[in-house]
């Protein structure tokens, strides 16, 4: 839960309620993302409780289809996934603190090395990144409990935001929504609009597979992980779909569909409060980010743990500290984003990476089908709900949003496919460089 909040539910939907133009479709694509985002947790579930080791989806990949899918993935994620999103958080919390201090700013230009701009914003949200990562070299119940108190106050502080802005719309006059279907809705091009749209709150929700990569240092893992997995993803799409909700109650829809730098949460709360609701909201997004990134910091440098292990990272990656943390993956994956967010390149990287994190969430629903027939009497403590029903709905509802991003965003994803196909001639190097060693 805590990797997933981050300050997307606070901004998408302005992108999404242009895309669909219909309040009652904004819900209904909260509520589409949810019943996907519930199906794949579900099936990954399984492979979870089945092989509950570090490295997570990686080692699902690996052992469903072989090593290089596994390296696919472990690549993509340490490429742009895992560090693009940490860069983009932390520039967000960084972005949210110059509410309070100024001198934090884009604006802010410290020094200049040609075209490269160093800037006061940048800078903090290095430091966050590597107070966070050097936070990490302890335990991970160290790790999980600075997780836990995060994720715990931006729960509440969201839920606050919820009720204040319930109590606004009883006790003001609400808005109305027009909650009717738009005329083209069942329209082909309607579809992939509305699948374009899901890529909003896909993402918003996304992360949510991350508990999976510690799967090795959790207590009970095969009722614990697919336990988490179920409960974190429900709990949080239903306070993604309320507060959204919510939106449409106290603001009009046109209002969302043009808030300001898309900072819907911060015009709702300005809205209810006053000029307190732009200081409420960035304090609300500096927790909610700082939690996001321990999270995301580390659940990440488990996998390229495994990938070391497996003699397809760093071999240094593979050594674990004196309190069991993998110290040199974290450093390998904070250098990575400290150069993503200098470069601030992490934004445009996202947007190709959009279609490649769905194929890989395909491929390893997939693999469940894969491994029933590969691995037909491995210890399964859970099996997926529903099967084959259920994990088959999930992958041809992911297929049918790819089949449109490509149609309708090609520009952004080709070049995430490319990401991932480039680590082909990658792997077969390292394999050489093995084969030599």
């Amino acid at each position: 839960m805590g990797s997933m909040i981050g300050s997307g539910i606070f901004i998408v939907p302005a992108v999404m309620s242009r895309e669909l133009g219909s309040p009652l479709m904004l819900l209904l694509a909260w509520a589409a993302t949810a019943v996907l985002t519930v199906f794949a947790a579900l099936s990954y579930g399984e492979l979870a409780a089945m092989m509950p080791k570090a490295g997570g989806q990686y080692v699902y990949l690996r052992e469903a289809y072989n090593p290089m899918f596994g390296f696919l993935y472990g690549w993509t994620l340490f490429t742009v996934i895992q560090t693009g999103t940490i860069a983009a958080v932390a520039v967000a919390f960084a972005k949210f603190s110059g509410v309070f201090f100024p001198f934090i700013s884009d604006k802010n230009i410290l020094f200049e090395i040609g075209s490269l701009k160093i800037q006061t914003q940048q800078i903090l949200a290095i430091v966050i990144v590597w107070l966070l990562t050097f936070s990490n070299f302890r335990n991970v119940k160290t790790g999980a409990f600075i997780q836990n108190i995060f994720t715990f106050t931006k729960i509440g502080a969201i839920v606050f935001m919820i009720g204040a802005g319930l109590y606004y719309a009883i006790t003001q006059q609400a808005q109305m929504p027009d909650f009717s279907l738009p005329e083209n809705v069942f329209s082909f091009n309607y579809l992939g609009i509305f699948s374009v749209a899901l890529v909003g709150s896909i993402f918003s929700a996304d992360a949510w597979n991350n508990i999976t990569f510690t799967g090795g240092e959790i207590e009970k893992p095969h009722r614990n992980l697919p336990l988490s997995l179920v409960t974190g993803t429900g709990v949080v799409l239903l306070i993604y779909f309320f507060i959204n909700w919510v939106y449409l109650k106290v603001l009009p829809f046109d209002a969302i569909q043009h808030a300001e730098n898309e900072r819907v949460g911060t015009l709702m709360l300005q809205t209810v409060f006053g000029n307190i609701g732009m200081y409420l909201m960035a304090i609300l997004i500096m927790i909610s980010t700082f939690g996001c990134i321990n999270g995301l910091t580390l659940s990440g440098a488990r996998v390229y743990y495994a990938m070391a292990n497996d003699g397809l990272f760093f071999a240094k990656a593979k050594k674990l500290n004196k309190d069991q943390s993998p110290q040199f993956a974290l450093v390998m994956q904070a250098v990575w984003t400290s150069v993503l967010t200098l470069s601030g390149s992490y934004s445009n990287l996202l947007d190709y990476v959009v279609f490649a994190v769905l194929l890989f969430y395909i491929l390893t629903v997939a693999g469940i089908f894969i491994l029933r027939k590969k691995q037909p009497n491995a210890n399964r403590p859970y099996r997926v709900f529903a099967y084959p029903f259920l994990p088959a709905a999930y992958i041809l509802m992911a297929l049918f949003i790819c089949v449109n991003l490509l149609i309708y965003k090609p520009e952004y994803t080709y070049p995430g496919l490319a990401i991932v196909l480039a680590g082909i001639p990658v792997y077969y190097f390292v394999q050489t460089i093995k084969q030599k060693s």
